[in-house]
């Protein structure tokens, strides 16, 4: 059917000339049909994935069960579970609805100032086009993070439930659990990016029936992307110093200070920590990959020459799209949770089968489509390029960000000497691993430019970028399986073994968010890249101007390449300023709070830290619960208002340098920006990623068990152990506002610039001949 499809395409293409396929415009063919039918199997993938969780209950006694289900056997146990994961889901929800008030509060706004401009720059009509195109981007967005965080927070008690009640494989029902959350979040913003995308430009193509008004018609849709990289940053900031002032704020009073667990349920703090994996993690994430799978079709078909290759970027997509679903149906495991114990690479290999079969069949189903829209075989390298960049660098990342390999290894041997020693080699593993990193995208960038020029770049991210939906699966699994097993540590009811299995999935999360990070920064180089092409080009630049000697593109360069760096230091300001409120309302918790005390009327908080830091069990009548929801709202608020200013920064320094010095300044300051950015993000992420699991592998070679173990008159039994694993601690807190909130977040600077640029290129050369205001 495909291949007939595709050969009605290419005869009515050669007879006469349209968009994505001969088409008349009053109706769709073949192909549009095509590529809608991908979007809807991606639409109903996705619900059917979210039918089969569902079948898992979060408290499954309440359902009737056969008298020997093994479900009967912990309803008493899951309570708690219940009730902590509606206190997360309260808190995920209110964070959201403050985060996205914000945001809906930005798009009305700044669309009254793109239509102006862009109205300025060319003319009302393509105005009102990009503005509607940039608003409809905008609330996809806001859909796509929405409907992944939803189904993230109701997946994690599910996945709990799971590996505490169905045997014999409990594993296996907890990592389907978890897996199937990821996909149902991947395949949905596939879907709605790719089908929201295309009925957009059916919907222009309308007015714009001219093919020599096309060129005209991508720049207005370029608006689609503008609104989801403005959402993206909003939620990419927010959720990222929303969790990790959680985490900060939990993990220094909490193990540090007070010698307990990560997840222990008398740390007020806890909650809000999970609540923050949610946003950040999930939300976040998702609004990132988002903005690079809609950016980098908009740059391939901005570039293109031909109908054809205006057509390939959508094609290759919903391919992409197919390929993605069955390789997901491949994923699976036979493995049994025995936590650190378990057989990771085993458990690695179930996630990467699923992924390099989806390869596979992209990569045939590729040729087809080359091989139908007129032998479009460099295109086909480009494109193979560009999936095998995605997943070397995926390799790169977890050797220097998993716990089996030397340079996280190296990061916890220096945990004998201090914590300056840990920090002092975390930046030095993240330093490092910024060279195979580069070396691998140069040579993808070198290779795609000899073959299709600046068209083949930006058709190598759509490549990378085309199965999206297992890949944001494999990502979205690890925040997922970290909340399991901290609900599952949470409540105390829940026996060891089911510890020994969330452990054993958050393990393998950890690889995976590492290397998910790692793919997010080589996608958003090139998209950047892309776009920055598409960009020179709507400006109608002269490259004999564009000389890197020449001053202008030389100081747009120099203020480009601050650019990052400014903007992690705001993010990274505003992580410390949210995580002091965390720690000093913790402390003020454990320590002048009289008003928390059990049903005894005499235990403490501080009472049952104490006990809980010495191993001792707390009975019922003597736990005290902390008050949670102070942390949540701490952290809602002051994420909320802290992400504002590097937002608004990350917004406003390309519409001034583009409206005061003119595009010439603005191109070196993009391509500085990119080549900084990229840096400073691989540096960040890695770091940060090492330093996590060096503290991982102190838990797994047994140092913080040690840590704990005391003489009969009280003391340490090994004080050096307990230095070392507090050492690792301190490297983990200052990683993580690296690894999820600067690093991360610098994706979507590169990108937001670059398609910033390009939606207003026009507006800019229409600027004194394209000198800006000071006609320099």
């Amino acid at each position: 059917l495909v291949t007939k499809i595709g050969r009605v395409a290419r005869v009515r293409w050669r007879a006469r000339g349209r968009i994505l396929g001969a088409v008349d415009k009053r109706r769709m063919t073949g192909v549009d049909v095509f590529i809608f039918a991908a979007v809807g199997v991606g639409i109903c993938f996705a619900a059917y994935n979210f039918a089969v969780i569902q079948r898992t209950k979060v408290n499954p006694g309440r359902t009737y069960q056969p008298a020997n289900s093994p479900l009967i056997a912990v309803q008493a146990e899951l309570a708690k579970v219940e009730q902590i994961h509606a206190t997360i889901d309260t808190g995920a929800k209110a964070f959201l609805r403050a985060e996205y008030t914000i945001c809906v509060q930005f798009l009305l706004a700044f669309s009254v100032l793109l239509l102006i401009l862009t109205t300025v720059g060319s003319s009302f009509a393509e105005g009102l086009f990009t503005t509607v195109a940039f608003l409809v981007g905008g609330f996809t967005s806001i859909a796509s993070g929405l409907c992944g965080m939803l189904v993230a927070v109701d997946a994690n008690a599910r996945t709990t439930v799971a590996a505490a009640s169905e045997p014999p494989s409990r594993l296996t029902a907890a990592f389907n659990v978890a897996f199937r959350a990821g996909a149902v979040m991947g395949f949905a913003l596939c879907a709605l990016g790719l089908g929201v995308l295309l009925a957009l430009l059916l919907a222009y193509r309308v007015h714009f029936s001219d093919v020599s008004e096309w060129a005209t018609m991508m720049d207005c849709v370029a608006g689609f992307g503008l609104g989801g990289s403005s959402v993206a940053m909003f939620g990419r900031v927010g959720g990222g110093i929303y969790t990790k002032a959680a985490d900060v704020g939990a993990d220094l009073v909490g193990k540090v200070e007070a010698g307990i667990d990560e997840d222990d349920p008398h740390n007020p703090a806890v909650i809000a920590d999970n609540v923050g994996d949610n946003v950040g993690d999930v939300a976040g994430m998702g609004a990132d990959l988002f903005e690079s799978y809609v950016g980098s079709i908009i740059a391939a078909a901005t570039l293109a020459k031909r109908d054809n290759e205006i057509a390939l970027p959508f094609w290759l997509s919903a391919c992409g799209v197919v390929a993605a679903m069955i390789g997901t149906m491949a994923v699976s495991t036979n493995e049994k949770g025995e936590g650190w114990n378990s057989n990771l690479g085993a458990l690695m290999w179930a996630l990467e089968k699923g992924t390099m079969l989806a390869g596979v069949l992209f990569l045939g189903l590729a040729a087809a489509c080359c091989h139908l829209l007129g032998g479009m075989w460099g295109a086909y390298i480009c494109v193979l390029i560009g999936l095998a960049c995605g997943m070397v660098i995926g390799k790169i990342t977890e050797y220097f960000t998993s716990f089996d390999f030397a340079p996280v290894k190296s990061i916890k041997a220096r945990g004998a000497t201090g914590p300056a020693t840990v920090t002092i080699q975390g930046l030095g593993v993240g330093m490092i691993s910024c060279v195979p990193t580069i070396v691998v995208l140069v040579c993808a960038i070198l290779g795609c430019a000899a073959i299709k020029g600046e068209y083949g770049v930006a058709i190598a991210a759509v490549g990378m970028l085309a199965t999206l939906g297992i890949t944001l699966a494999t990502d979205a699994y690890g925040p997922v399986a970290d909340n399991a097993g901290g609900l599952a540590e949470m409540d105390p009811a829940i026996p060891d073994e089911v510890r020994c299995i969330t452990d054993s999935l958050d393990a393998l999360g950890n690889t995976t968010a590492a290397t998910g990070k790692g793919f997010a920064i080589g996608s958003a180089v090139l998209t950047s890249l892309s776009l920055l092409a598409a960009f020179k080009e709507q400006a109608q630049l002269d490259v004999s101007l564009l000389a890197v000697t020449d001053p202008y593109v030389l100081s747009g360069m120099l203020f480009g390449a601050m650019l990052p760096y400014m903007f992690a230091a705001l993010t990274m300001i505003s992580v410390g300023k949210a995580a002091a409120e965390i720690i000093m309302e913790v402390r003020d918790q454990f320590h002048n709070r009289p008003d928390l005390v059990a049903q005894d009327g005499k235990t403490t908080l501080k009472d049952c830290i104490i006990m809980a830091s010495n191993g001792e069990p707390i009975p019922p009548h003597m736990d005290v619960i902390p008050d949670s929801n102070k942390c949540v709202a701490i952290s809602t608020k002051s994420s909320v208002r802290e992400m504002i200013a590097p937002g608004a920064y990350a917004i406003l320094a390309p519409l001034f340098v583009g409206f005061l010095v003119g595009p010439r300044c603005l191109v070196g300051m993009l391509a500085g920006g990119i080549g900084s950015g990229a840096m400073v993000a691989i540096m960040m992420s890695n770091a940060g990623g090492a330093w996590d699991n060096a503290k991982k592998y102190c838990e797994k070679d047994g140092t913080k068990g040690l840590s704990k173990v005391k003489n009969a008159d009280g003391s340490l039994a090994h004080p050096m152990k307990k230095t070392w694993y507090d050492a690792c601690v301190v490297g983990d807190t200052v990683g993580d506002p690296f690894k999820d909130t600067s690093g991360p977040a610098l994706n979507i600077l590169m990108k937001l610039m670059a398609i910033l640029s390009l939606v207003f290129a026009q507006y800019f050369e229409s600027i004194n001949g394209g000198k800006g205001l000071f006609k320099l």
